[in-house]
């Protein structure tokens, strides 16, 4: 279990929270708008009103304490600024901080920010590539070039395992795991038969996966 700080109750930092906290984390969340703190306080065991761009407020909440501190207010660059500089003047061990445009992205990580998460722009590559393939569930994306895909098995798999196909050598890809329905076996062994019925979640070149899985 990990503490996170949540700054800023928008979309994103609200769906960030939620998520964070139902995966068994502490989570506290902070926004100055006093009805998005009333509407989320029942579902939270921590949540305070305040502006964070005041030095004294962020001070009194410890935030050296915090495995990561969130700053999700991207829809207002100056005050994430501020907050990003903030946050890491007074120890926080991680800043991560929401952005809206490319460009905030080279001063926030100048001026005290960690990491940057860019949502709008992420989920779009996300759906780009998820609705350029023909047989892709899932997709998460790693580099420019490479990401994890969750896909059908081909055809040609089925009935087979993975050491006869040598996936690794023919495609590319290296298997991380099998789901069938609601569960997933991480890392199966190359003695592992493809049924034809299961999801196999494999790691590769973008332009490589696609490829393969739109000749299916």
């Amino acid at each position: 279990m990990k503490s996170f700080l949540v700054i800023g109750m928008g979309h994103f930092g609200k769906h960030l929270a939620d998520r964070l906290q139902r995966m068994g984390n502490e989570v506290m969340i902070i926004d100055k708008c006093v009805e998005k703190i009333e509407d989320l306080a029942p579902d939270f065991q921590d949540a305070q009103i305040g502006d964070c761009t005041s030095k004294n407020l962020l001070k009194s909440l410890d935030v050296e304490d915090f495995d990561v501190c969130f700053v999700t207010v991207g829809d207002n660059f100056q005050s994430s600024l501020e907050i990003s500089y903030l946050l890491k003047e007074l120890g926080a061990k991680c800043v991560v901080a929401e952005v809206g445009r490319d460009v905030q992205e080279k001063f926030l990580l100048r001026n005290g920010a960690d990491y940057v998460i860019y949502p709008e722009r992420d989920m779009a590559s996300r759906m780009a590539v998820k609705y350029s393939a023909n047989n892709v569930f899932d997709y998460i994306e790693l580099s420019p070039e490479y990401g994890i895909f969750e896909i059908p098995p081909m055809e040609a798999w089925v009935g087979k395992s993975i050491r006869e196909l040598d996936i690794r050598g023919k495609y590319g890809m290296n298997v991380l795991g099998v789901k069938s329905q609601d569960s997933i076996r991480p890392m199966p062994g190359v003695d592992y038969v493809f049924t034809g019925e299961e999801h196999v979640v494999v790691l590769g070149n973008k332009d490589q996966v696609i490829k393969i899985t739109n000749k299916k």
